[in-house]
């Protein structure tokens, strides 16, 4: 079994300011989201604001080679899509994935955005991707088996009738940005790992209105759906308390608590 590091009191704390200022990131970029900005601008906003309001660094921007300092993902992308000169149009749903990095820990979570007037049955998509999120971060506690939350998740999504993406999975965070564990988003009998007070990891359902069936685009990262239908995913970096879990990038206006206490 892979090592995973539980997290110390000190260390917990450097990565609730992490888990803020990714947060807050989400929450600033809201009012640009509108027709007609490229993609591109809405990376420049978001890098500006990392590197000289909150003196951080965005995780992304030369990650193994990544470009930019956001992954921004539309439509039929459903993950690290590149920002470029896309113009966002009406009808159009967005997922911005921010990771700040502050006094050398990562914070990473990702939400979605709707662009004018956007179909019904893609807002249902999208809300269903939440739902799917918070239905899974309700059930962590300490000695549950990691595969508990990607059971319930697929149980969700199935009654849902949408699609769950199986090659991209949440992970373990800390000083690095990706760490053990893994967090799969489906139901997967090996994941026996028990969850361990300390534990700090993010969960983030990719969830596609089509097939699951995914592909990766010639720049080595845009991840389409191969259908072309739509997709939704929202993150959160969690840590696991005594009897729950620690939202560290909740943001204004959930309907979620911050802390959640897991009484079952």
């Amino acid at each position: 079994m892979k090592k995973i590091k539980i997290k110390t009191k000190e260390e917990i704390e450097k990565m609730r300011i992490s888990g803020r200022l990714t947060a807050k990131v989400l929450e600033m970029i809201k009012k640009y989201i509108s027709i007609g900005i490229t993609t591109e601008e809405i990376d420049k906003i978001c890098h500006d604001y990392i590197i000289n309001k909150q003196k951080a660094i965005p995780a992304c921007l030369g990650y193994k080679g990544f470009p930019k300092s956001t992954c921004i993902s539309v439509n039929n992308i459903v993950c690290h899509g590149i920002p470029n000169k896309y113009k966002l149009q009406n009808g159009d749903i967005v997922n911005i994935d921010v990771s700040v990095v502050k006094n050398g820990y990562h914070g990473d979570a990702s939400k979605m955005f709707m662009v004018g007037k956007v179909n019904k049955k893609y807002k249902r998509l999208c809300k269903s991707a939440r739902k799917s999120l918070y239905i899974a971060l309700k059930l962590i506690k300490p000695g549950i088996k990691i595969s508990k939350l990607g059971k319930n998740i697929q149980k969700y999504i199935s009654k849902k009738k949408f699609s769950i993406v199986e090659e991209y999975c949440g992970h373990g965070i800390g000083k690095k940005f990706h760490e053990n564990p893994q967090i799969l988003h489906h139901y997967d009998k090996r994941q026996e790992t028990i969850i361990e007070k300390g534990m700090a990891f993010t969960v983030e359902p990719m969830i596609n209105f089509g097939n699951k069936e995914v592909y990766c685009c010639k720049d080595g990262w845009t991840v389409k759906t191969v259908d072309k239908s739509y997709s939704a995913q929202y993150e959160h970096t969690i840590i696991v308390t005594n009897s729950g879990c620690n939202i560290l990038t909740f943001q204004k206006n959930e309907k979620i608590n911050k802390i959640l206490i897991n009484k079952k």
